[in-house]
This record gives C-alpha cells, structure tokens and sequence, in this order.
C-alpha cells in the first residue's frame, strides 16, 4: 500500500473533540491563523515529499490480524508522519491548551478524529475515549513522548489502551533529508525542506495481555522504548547515507 492510498470513515464517527477552552478575540483570532498557515504548509511542503517504506510488511500483518491498530511514534516527527498517515481515520491525542487547539483543527482538516487531553491533564479522560474510539473500529496514534517531553522517553499511554482494547501497537519513525531541526524545541522538531527525501520505518506489532499486571506493562513499555529505539537508529543511519 502506497502513501497516497487512504482507507475512509464515515465523517460522523471523527467528530470527537471535546468542547473547547474559552479563548479571548484576539486568541481565535491566531488560533484561525495558525490553522490555515499550518494546513497549506502541511499540504504545500507535505505533498512534495518523495517517501519510501521499510517494514510496510509490519503493517500489513498487524492490520491483517483486525484487532485495531494504536500507532506510537515521537513527538520529534509530527509534520513529516501527520503527513503520511493522513484521511486514514486515525484519531490522535491533542492537548487542552492553546497549542493544541490550533494543533487539533490542522489534524481535522487532514482527516484525523482529535480527542483532547494529554499525560498532564485530562489524560484518564482521554484514554477512556479512546477506548470508545476502538470499540467503533476507528485507529488511534500516540506521540509517546508528548506532550512536554522528556524527549525519546516513552510513556505508558499506548501499553494502557492497548490492554483495555486488545489492539496491537505499531510504532513508526519517520525521518527526512534535508531537513531544519528547531533546537531550542523540547522535541527538536524536524521540518522538512520542499522535495526533501522521507522514509517510514515501521516496527512489528506489539500485544499487550488483557490481563497484564502492572510488571506485564512496564515490560511490553520497556518494549515499545526498544522498538522506537531501535527505529530512531535506524532512521538517523539512512539519513547519513
């Protein structure tokens, strides 16, 4: 399956976010701003992109077994794999503040749910809908090390919803060439040049028991950090050759 080809959802069953924070004129104001100028950049720079795969087999094996999917990558590659895994239906965690507002209508218009929340506020609500997410056949991302970091640090979030909805985890790294790194970002965000080279690393899936005791899940997250680990490597050696 080739980047271009999208799977569809009924627009219904997207129409997940909670009701937003009060923002002042001014606030939606840039909140509208940064929506249209964040979509055309996405679509502009996003839509010159030349991609290639490695480890699409581990997709397609992990959607074969249709337990759901919950895609985990790092923050550092949002623009690059928001682009890649657009109007798949995928429902994605944004946060309650300002940042994320703007950061949940982009997603929208790209063709993902949004449920808002994060590991620091509304979490447990989240998750819960996230479940209910599943259970309507819909597929969920997290960027594991969100919202505020530490970066390349994985958090529980993937490895508790997939407990509670039996899916499988698939953690994804994305990478580019060329590309501008913002270094006084938390994530050191990767923004890639128009035309600039991508590949998608994707990671066998990862199952995690219904039963799992809490050892069970430090375990399978000790696995999903190896997993990304081990992806990030292998992106960054084919981003120097």
């Amino acid at each position: 399956m080739e980047a271009g080809q999208r799977a569809s959802v009924d627009d219904s069953q997207l129409r997940l976010k909670a009701r937003p924070h009060s923002f002042t004129l001014w606030q939606r104001a840039q909140i509208l701003l940064a929506t249209w100028l964040g979509h055309f950049v996405l679509l502009l720079v996003g839509g010159s992109l030349r991609w290639e795969t490695f480890g699409w087999g581990n997709w397609e094996a992990a959607r074969q077994m249709g337990k759901g999917l919950i895609y985990s990558c790092w923050h550092r590659q949002i623009f690059s794999g928001t682009w890649f895994w657009r109007n798949r239906g995928i429902v994605a965690l944004a946060s309650q503040n300002f940042d994320g507002e703007y950061i949940a209508r982009i997603l929208q218009k790209n063709g993902y749910g949004v449920v808002r929340g994060s590991s620091s506020r509304g979490g447990a609500k989240a998750l819960v809908e996230m479940v209910r997410c599943h259970r309507k056949g819909l597929e969920t991302v997290f960027t594991i090390d969100g919202p505020r970091g530490p970066r390349f640090v994985a958090k529980p979030g993937s490895v508790q919803l997939a407990k509670a909805t039996g899916a499988a985890i698939v953690c994804f790294h994305s990478a580019v060439r060329p590309a501008f790194v913002f270094r006084k970002s938390w994530d050191q965000t990767e923004f890639p040049f128009p035309f600039s080279r991508a590949a998608m690393f994707v990671a066998p899936a990862i199952f995690v028991p219904r039963d799992a005791d809490r050892a069970e899940q430090a375990r399978k997250l000790r696995q999903v950090q190896a997993a990304l680990d081990e992806l990030r490597t292998r992106a960054e050696q084919w981003q120097k050759s």
